[in-house]
Parts: structure tokens; sequence; C-alpha cells
């Protein structure tokens, strides 16, 4: 790709964001919280999309309209009334690549903990994130690890699967599904939800996947050749010069133009 002036740069970003509207929302996971208007709802059925949010997208799609046709139109609901010995064989017959059906019901035996000890998800991240902090790392960490362990000890189930549900970037994991979920829950627009209200914008960190990875690095806004913390963080600055307050909202639309072979 040719250099492309920081102008330039600045107004074809600011076209694809308003271009990719909610009009343009298929296929991508966040269809699923979209089809609620109860924020418990949103926020259960959005983290259960972001945790699903990894491989093909038909896959993605397939695999939670599967596990939602269980879980039925009252997610909230249904997560508070989980019994993990008597409801795991629910989810006996779904996988979704490195997800066992075990892990899958080991995932909603941890949320059944997590909404009756905190009340939601936004309470247990809050306990861990600091306004001076310079962006979301450090409450995402204790996050991820507090997931791992409470989903652990709500299933007595120590998997592989699991532990790659909640990935540490603290460890170097540029934690693409957690990003996407923060993102959905702090930003607020036709796409994103706002729920979240304690956490600016400029907090977040874009969700990096290859399609982000490999229009980041044409565009420059990475160095990096590895997706890793690290690059996340580098284009998560670099689109600052854009937006310093609300970088991440190029993500949906820069996501897609890579997802669906699109011109930049």
């Amino acid at each position: 790709m040719a250099k492309i002036t920081i102008d330039k740069l600045k107004n074809k970003l600011n076209y694809h964001y308003k271009a990719f509207d909610r009009t343009k929302i298929s296929p991508d996971p966040i269809e699923f919280p979209h089809k609620f208007t109860n924020p418990n709802d949103i926020e259960i059925t959005a983290f259960i999309a972001s945790v699903f949010a990894y491989g093909n997208v038909t896959q993605i799609l397939n695999s939670l309209t599967s596990i939602f046709e269980i879980v039925g139109n009252e997610p909230h609901n249904f997560v508070m009334e989980f019994n993990y010995q008597k409801d795991k064989s629910l989810f006996k017959d779904i996988k979704h690549r490195f997800y066992t059906s075990e892990d899958i019901a080991a995932l909603f035996a941890g949320l059944n903990l997590i909404y009756n000890t905190y009340g939601t998800l936004n309470y247990l991240f809050l306990l861990y994130y600091f306004e001076k902090a310079d962006n979301v790392k450090g409450a995402l960490s204790f996050f991820s690890n507090n997931l791992t362990d409470i989903v652990t000890k709500a299933s007595k189930l120590s998997t592989d699967g699991i532990k790659f549900m909640f990935p540490d970037p603290a460890k170097g994991s540029a934690c693409k599904r957690q990003n996407l979920f923060l993102r959905w829950m702090v930003r607020n627009d036709e796409l994103d939800f706002g729920l979240w209200k304690e956490i600016p914008t400029n907090k977040l960190v874009i969700p990096v996947d290859t399609h982000i990875a490999q229009i980041s690095q044409k565009l420059n806004l990475t160095t990096h050749k590895v997706v890793s913390w690290k690059m996340a963080e580098e284009i998560t600055n670099n689109l600052k010069k854009y937006d310093f307050n609300d970088p991440v909202k190029y993500d949906f639309a820069l996501c897609h133009i890579g997802m669906r072979k699109l011109d930049f």
C-alpha cells in the first residue's frame, strides 16, 4: 500500500467508521446481544458471544446459534438458575474448536457463580480497574485470571479449553476476545452498547485478530509482525492520532474490511 498522509488516513478511517453502521452488522457475533434489550441479558449474551469469537465467522455464528437455542430468550434467568450437575448435559452435543461440551457447561457454571456472587460482570471487572492506569491491561489481567479460577471452582474442571477462554495480557496475549467484549460494553454507538459507564473509551485496547493485524501493518499502524498485546497497544496508540478519545471505534470497520476482502 502506498504511503498515505495522516489527513487522508483520518478521512478514510472516519468514512469507513460511518459506513459500517447497524445495517452492516452481519455477519458478526455482536448480532446476538443485539437481540436483547434488558441490560443483564445484553451483558451475559455479549460475554458468551465474545468467548466464542475466534475462528471462522460462520463457525462462530453456528456455535452461538446452538448455544442460544438452549439458553432461550432470557439469558440472565438461565444463568441465575443454571445447576451444573443437573444442567451440564444440555450442552453435550456442542463443541467449538478448542472448547469441549464440558468446557461450555463449565463456563455457565462459572457465570452462575459470578452473577450470584457479584451481580454483574461489570462489578467484577471494576474491582481491578484503576482510573490512573494507562489502559485496561492491569484490570483485564486480574479479570481473566479470576474468571479462570471461578469457572474452575464452579465446575471442578481445569482444562486447556477453560484456560484458552481467558488469556492474560500480562503474559503477552493480545486478548482479542476480552477486548472485543470490553468494546461492546464500554463504547456507545449504533453497534456498541455503552452499558459500562465507569471506563473511558480511551482506556480501551483494540481487539486484534489476523484481519486487524494485516490491515494495520499495511496502514503502518504497527511495526510488530506477531499478534500480541504490544501490537494491540501500538495500533491503539496510533489510532489515537485520529480520535484520541475513542480510538477503538475503528475496530469494526477495519475488521470487516479485512474479513470481507474489501478495499480500504
